[in-house]
């Protein structure tokens, strides 16, 4: 009760303060001391800017630091697999394959979203979308995307970055298949960033089309399809207590370069790597 007598008295002040009239104000402003200390005192509510500096948690200790000499493989999609796996058998990661995808316009004004990674290999990564979305629409003109995981309980971070392809319109339609009918249909009625009514309005075409497919496949609809992310870059991350975070990242070097730069060493397939700090 007092929780809300102090939000809705601290609202009160914050907005309709300037209109109340001067014997109002008298009063409120005689009586604040009253109610002051009862219910503003710690309430967040009537500050304009929240300061969050005491948020923090302890990371991993430098005993558990993430050495060079503790990389599984010299080839970064190996080492990737390697965190992967164990972010997959760590039972407080409810979604391991969930992803940020960064992408930009062609004049570079960025945005983000989660999806998740459906596959990987030597090749990139792959996912799936509508290629009319908005990532869609801003990879067709600007074919490049970072990939971000992160996997809070185990204080890991892999940062990606590559120039993105779109797969091949078989293996989409093979990948399509292979998903619940329910998801399938789904894809088919999501023109996907495009403004709807409301919600009845997909409740109603969701409905249309299991009718319309109760015995039959749902075909692919030709917006619908994977992405392939060839990554130059891969950082992997690990948290450290004292703020000295571990970051070794792999990196292709252009075309032409072929000496190291001071602190690079050379990885497998082409790959090199170094420490950056953090």
């Amino acid at each position: 009760m007092r929780r809300k007598l102090s939000v809705d008295f601290c609202r009160l002040v914050t907005f309709f303060g300037r209109n109340l009239r001067p014997a109002a104000v008298s009063r409120t402003a005689g009586q604040r001391s009253a109610f002051s200390p009862r219910f503003c005192r710690k309430s967040t509510t009537c500050r304009s800017t929240m300061d969050l500096s005491d948020m923090r948690k302890k990371y991993k200790g430098d005993e558990e630091c993430f050495e060079e000499s503790q990389l599984v493989s010299l080839d970064p999609i190996k080492q990737f697999g390697n965190w992967f796996d164990e972010a997959t058998k760590c039972p407080e990661i409810g979604e391991a394959n969930a992803m940020c995808i960064a992408t930009a316009t062609k004049d570079g004004r960025p945005s983000a979203r989660m999806v998740l990674l459906k596959g990987y290999s030597n090749e990139g990564f792959r996912f799936f979308t509508n290629y009319e979305s908005r990532k869609g629409s801003e990879l067709g003109s600007n074919p490049y995307a970072c990939l971000v995981f992160y996997w809070e309980p185990l204080n890991r971070q892999i940062r990606i970055e590559g120039n993105v392809e779109r797969i091949p319109h078989q293996t989409s339609c093979e990948y399509f298949q292979s998903r619940p009918k329910s998801s399938q249909i789904g894809a088919v009625v999501s023109r996907q960033s495009t403004p709807v009514p409301n919600r009845d309005y997909l409740r109603q075409k969701n409905a249309e089309l299991e009718e319309k497919y109760k015995e039959a496949d749902v075909p692919m609809p030709d917006y619908w399809g994977g992405y392939i992310v060839r990554p130059y870059l891969i950082e992997f991350w690990q948290g450290q207590t004292n703020r000295l975070h571990d970051r070794i990242v792999f990196s292709k070097p252009k075309d032409g370069e072929s000496e190291l730069e001071e602190f690079q060493h050379q990885a497998e397939g082409g790959w090199v790597y170094q420490r950056l700090a953090p």
